[in-house]
């Protein structure tokens, strides 16, 4: 575990409502909230990532207009400092998205805050960029047809696996909520931190079940009738359930990035690509 020292920072004017903020999820898990310009999270010292992160999908914010960065760095707003690039380093597990960088590339400065390291999460490689990024794409599409809220986190109640000189745990499983205000909808999902197999509904729960695991409070600035509602119940046919392949286009497809594939070693691959998969002509 590295050693901590408290620091004063100044913490970014954040772009949001105040709506955005009275939505913000309740912890009892002592977590350091930090505000960044287009999301906020809850970090958590003792697994070294966010409990929750929290942002919104506008449908008046036009996505794709930036590439992603892929400048993964330390988030210096931690004040204990967040985990570093060479905790994952050799782990065999992706530096997961929890904000995803296709959710914020609306601008360049959401884009670039969606790489700090206290949005990442220890994902299987086969999670990662199997249903957990088919789960992004659906909650993209529905959050350009109509704006919606979501959090976003890991569950943290055990942790058998650790990686890094930092120890940062490896969740054994996600969860997502979204809410879209307009049309007064909810629905949350629970994944198991492996390949996934069946359809995206297979994995709906209550929000009721996600806050009794979590020891979180989601959107509690709800009126309690409809919050009670709301999170009770499970309602999948409120919801468009139509490819989950992503739905935006980047602005220059002509950049490159670095492949998403593993080498044999377990290693990120070094090769650079232009496939809009991400991945080198060795691993598409």
């Amino acid at each position: 575990m590295k050693k901590i020292f408290l620091i004063l920072f100044f913490i970014p004017k954040f772009l949001f409502s105040q709506a955005f903020v009275d939505f913000l999820p309740l912890s009892t898990n002592n977590g350091e909230l930090v505000n960044h310009a287009y999301y906020s999270l809850s970090y958590s010292e003792q697994h070294e990532q966010a409990e929750w992160v929290f942002y919104e999908i506008k449908k008046e914010k036009i996505l794709g207009l930036n590439s992603r960065t892929n400048n993964f760095r330390s988030d210096e707003s931690i004040s204990t400092n967040s985990a570093n690039l060479s905790d994952y380093k050799g782990s065999g597990y992706d530096r997961g998205h929890l904000v995803p960088a296709g959710d914020m590339s609306f601008s360049t400065t959401a884009m670039s805050e969606s790489f700090y390291m206290s949005n990442m999460s220890p994902q299987n490689p086969s999670f990662n960029r199997g249903i957990w990024k088919d789960l992004e794409s659906l909650v993209r599409l529905w959050g350009e047809n109509s704006s919606i809220y979501v959090v976003t986190g890991p569950i943290l109640n055990s942790c058998d696996t650790t990686i890094g000189t930092n120890k940062v745990c490896v969740p054994n499983y996600y969860y997502k909520v979204i809410y879209n205000p307009e049309n007064k909808k909810m629905i949350s999902f629970v994944l198991s931190n492996q390949k996934g197999t069946g359809n995206l509904s297979d994995y709906v729960c209550t929000t009721n079940y996600l806050e009794q695991i979590t020891n979180i409070d989601f959107f509690p600035i709800l009126e309690d009738k409809l919050e009670e509602k709301l999170e009770s119940e499970i309602h999948t046919e409120l919801w468009t359930w139509t490819s989950s392949n992503s739905n935006y286009k980047t602005k220059n497809t002509t950049i490159s990035t670095q492949c998403r594939g593993t080498t044999q070693k377990g290693l990120r691959c070094k090769n650079r690509t232009k496939n809009q998969k991400e991945y080198c002509h060795y691993h598409d």
